[in-house]
């Protein structure tokens, strides 16, 4: 077994980039449950960033630090230019997506299909890192369609160490480019974890990040005896509470551990703030529906948010109102 030093690493705990989920407002919100988990974006192209309103893109609340932008590109010059403008907007690193399967990303010939192009990737590792002090990363699969044997993953994770990457993020599936939905993809490929490990101890001075299907923090500290990271998905999202324990199991962090109560009372301000610049509050309220999961009064909470936060109108007094139908005990509880 290859155990890893238990000291904390930027990476050590992370929740993934998730696209239409992780926006500002969720990351905002899933920084007040955990004040060290590493968040990312979601995914923006390159084409985006260069041409779109990155403002809107980019932009983020200083308190989601720290914060990671996921790129999705193979142009290395394009990449390049984005790296500088991640690092001009302040983020704490930049990501190269090179895992998501969909039929729009590979058309765009980015994603998980680079897999096939390694020294491409390399192009673009260099380039990026060439152009900005932040680090630069590679989110990919363990292999896609036919091309999986552990081989070809050497090869891919050989070009791109060294071309500069130092950390490595790897959702421990590989992907089928065609006849899966995405959906399909982060279900049906098995996974196959002792890949991730077994990448760890061929290239001991990476940090490897695992990633894929690990829903909590038990299974997160299993992880941890032999890889240096652990990215978690979907479950933080549907279950989001979860990270409330992250500090002080995997940070040695003492501080007290907050209440779903407290959670609440510390967003509200964000919310007020939100709403007075004119957004809509179910923009926010959708990523917080999993507060109380499995706990009693969860579902009063989730239909009371869902119904009455899309309407016209809507404030604060929303959530406020949600959290009165929860038990006293359980919204105090940690």
């Amino acid at each position: 077994m290859n155990t890893v030093s238990p000291a904390p690493t930027p990476w050590r705990l992370a929740v993934a980039p998730m696209m239409d989920w992780t926006d500002r407002h969720d990351r905002y919100f899933l920084r007040l449950l955990s004040r060290h988990t590493r968040l990312y974006t979601e995914m923006v192209t390159t084409g985006a960033v260069l041409h779109g309103d990155r403002g809107k893109l980019l932009g983020f609340d200083p308190a989601e630090h720290p914060l990671a932008l996921q790129l999705g590109g193979s142009d290395p010059a394009e990449l390049a230019r984005c790296a500088a403008i991640a690092e001009d907007w302040g983020y704490a690193e930049v990501n190269l997506n090179v895992g998501c399967p969909s039929d729009r990303v590979q058309s765009g010939r980015f994603g998980a299909c680079l897999m096939a192009e390694p020294a491409l990737v390399g192009e673009c590792v260099a380039a990026m890192g060439a152009a900005t002090r932040l680090p630069v990363t590679v989110k990919t699969r363990i292999g896609i369609d036919d091309r999986d044997s552990y081989e070809e993953l050497v090869t891919f994770v050989s070009t791109v160490a060294d071309a500069g990457c130092r950390t490595l993020i790897v959702h421990a599936r590989k992907a089928w480019l065609q006849g899966l939905s995405p959906k399909e993809n982060r279900e049906i490929p098995p996974l196959s974890y002792p890949t991730v490990y077994r990448l760890k101890q061929d290239f001991p001075a990476l940090s490897v990040v695992i990633n894929g299907g690990i829903t909590d923090l038990d299974a997160a500290e299993q992880h941890l005896q032999r890889v240096d990271g652990v990215m978690i998905g979907r479950a933080a999202y549907q279950n989001p509470y979860l990270l409330a324990m992250a500090d002080r199991r995997l940070f040695d962090d003492s501080a007290p551990v907050p209440s779903r109560y407290e959670i609440v009372q510390r967003l509200l301000p964000y919310v007020e703030r939100q709403l007075a610049d004119g957004v809509y509050l179910h923009r926010i309220t959708r990523h917080i529906l999993g507060l109380f999961q499995g706990q009693p009064g969860a579902r009063q909470w989730r239909r009371h948010l869902s119904e009455n936060a899309p309407r016209v109108g809507a404030d604060a007094s929303v959530i406020r109102e949600a959290l009165a139908r929860v038990p006293v005990a359980e919204a105090l509880s940690p």
